[in-house]
């Protein structure tokens, strides 16, 4: 069996806003949500999203009310795996 580890959703976003901050992002993320391989990556204006998670939708949640969210990524790392389409 192929381990993707604990976590089954490889989530990718990008924030756009004002007055960003990418340490709050990824202390708030870290404290609020289950998950790991988190990368909160940016300035004031556009922060990069990596996590992997198994409830994606509380991530674009939690990013959606900092500003607006695009080049939105999900993909499920067990079908990957599987050599199937994520």
């Amino acid at each position: 069996m192929i381990d993707i580890g604990d976590f089954k959703f490889d989530t990718q976003l990008l924030i756009a806003g004002e007055d960003l901050d990418e340490d709050e992002i990824f202390d708030y993320i870290t404290e609020n949500f289950e998950g790991d391989s988190l990368l909160a990556v940016g300035d004031e204006e556009l922060i990069k999203i990596h996590f992997h998670t198994n409830r994606p939708w509380e991530i674009l949640e939690y990013a959606a009310g900092l500003g607006e969210i695009h080049d939105i990524v999900v993909e499920n790392m067990l079908r990957q795996a599987h050599g199937l389409k994520g």
